[in-house]
C-alpha cells in the first residue's frame, strides 16, 4: 500500500507527514532551488533526480492556495522548485490568468504534464475555470488524473497528443517534462493525436467562446497552431512556449509570418506585455538556453483589450 502523500503549504512553509531524512532533503531542495535561481536553475533538476534516488518512493501534495493541491513524487527535479515559496512557476502566465479570473473563459492546457495550470485554473482564487488537461504519456496521465481526483474531479483529462491533424504518433524521451512527439529514436509508446479543431468536432469545446490555450507541447507547437484554425478564429488566446536555445524564434516566427495573430510576450524590464513586431526583442528577453520563454498570439480584440488594461496596471504599479 503505497505511503499517504508528504503535506507542503507553500503558504505558512508548514511541511508535515515528513520524518527527519525527508526533512533534511526538503531543506537541501527549497536552499538548492533558490540558490540555482541566479543561474535559471541550471543543474538544480539533475541534483534533485540524485538526491530523490535516496529517498523513499511517495508523492508530496503541495498546497498552492485555499482550493489548489498539486501532487508529484517526492524529490522530482522539475517540481522540486515549488518548495521554494519565493519560486513563481511561468510567472507571465500567472500574471494573464489572475488578471482574468472575473472572464468566463476555458483553459484547454496542452501539454499538461501533471496538471499545475489546470489545478490553479480550476481553483477558486483563479476563478473556478473550466480546464481540459491534455496529456499524451502513459507515464504522465496516471499523475494528471491523480491531480484531477484530489482537487474533486474538477477539471477534464484527455490522453492524447496535440498535432496538426488528427491520428497517431510515436512518443519518446527520457524527461517527463520533455516528452515529444518529434524526432523520437526508439523506444516510446504510439500515442494518438488530435488537432485542436478536433475538440471542436468532438463537442468538447463550442466554435464561439473565449478560450486560453497553452501549447507545451515540445517542439510541436507549429503544428498544432495549424490544426487549431477554427478555435483561433474565436476569442482566444494561444500561450506558446519558446525554447531558450532556439535562436531563430521559430514559433514567433511563424506567428508573425504565418499567421493573423498578433505577437506579444512579457518584458521583464517593462512588467509589461509587450506587442512583438521585431524578433530581435526576443534575442534580449531569451536569455538562459536551458529554460523555456512563453509568448502569445491573439486575433481578439476581447483579449487584446484585456492586455492593455492589463499593461496600464503594471505601468501604474511601476511609478
Amino acid at each position: 500500500m503505497a505511503m499517504a502523500p508528504i503535506q507542503f503549504d507553500r503558504a505558512s512553509g508548514a511541511l508535515e507527514g515528513a520524518n527527519l531524512w525527508e526533512r533534511t532533503a526538503a531543506l537541501a531542495l527549497s536552499t538548492g532551488a533558490k540558490i540555482s535561481s541566479h543561474f535559471s536553475h541550471r543543474g538544480y533538476n539533475h541534483c534533485a533526480n540524485l538526491l530523490r534516488k535516496a529517498l523513499p518512493e511517495r508523492n508530496i501534495a503541495i498546497r498552492l492556495n485555499v482550493d489548489a493541491i498539486f501532487e508529484f513524487p517526492y524529490g522530482d527535479g522539475y517540481w522540486s522548485k515549488l518548495l521554494d515559496r519565493s519560486y513563481r512557476y511561468e510567472g507571465e502566465l500567472e500574471l494573464l490568468f489572475l488578471d482574468s479570473v472575473d472572464v468566463g473563459y476555458t483553459l484547454i492546457d496542452g501539454g499538461a504534464n501533471y496538471g499545475y495550470w489546470s489545478v490553479l485554473v480550476s481553483s477558486a482564487p483563479f476563478g473556478r475555470h473550466r480546464a481540459i488537461a491534455i496529456e499524451p504519456s502513459s507515464q504522465n496521465f496516471p499523475k494528471l488524473a491523480n491531480n484531477a481526483r484530489v482537487n474533486g474531479d474538477r477539471f477534464e483529462v484527455m490522453k492524447c497528443a496535440i498535432g496538426s491533424v488528427r491520428g497517431t504518433a510515436r512518443l519518446s524521451g527520457t524527461k517527463h517534462e520533455a516528452f515529444s512527439i518529434v524526432g523520437g529514436a526508439g523506444g516510446g509508446e504510439d500515442v494518438p493525436v488530435i488537432a485542436l479543431d478536433n475538440l471542436i468536432d468532438d463537442g468538447k469545446v463550442a466554435a464561439s467562446g473565449k478560450y486560453l490555450i497553452k501549447l507545451d507541447v515540445e517542439g510541436v507547437e507549429i503544428e498544432a497552431i495549424k490544426g487549431g484554425t477554427r478555435l483561433l478564429q474565436a476569442d482566444s488566446v494561444i500561450l506558446c512556449e519558446e525554447h531558450g536555445s532556439d535562436r531563430t524564434h521559430a514559433v514567433s516566427r511563424f506567428i508573425l509570418d504565418q499567421t493573423p495573430l498578433k505577437l506579444i510576450v512579457y518584458d521583464p524590464r517593462s512588467g509589461r506585455l509587450e506587442n512583438v513586431t521585431e524578433l530581435s526583442i526576443l534575442d534580449r528577453i531569451k536569455v538562459s538556453t536551458n529554460v523555456g520563454y512563453n509568448v502569445f498570439g491573439t486575433a481578439s480584440a476581447f483579449w487584446l483589450d484585456r492586455i492593455e488594461a492589463l499593461n496600464a496596471t503594471a505601468a501604474h504599479r511601476l511609478q
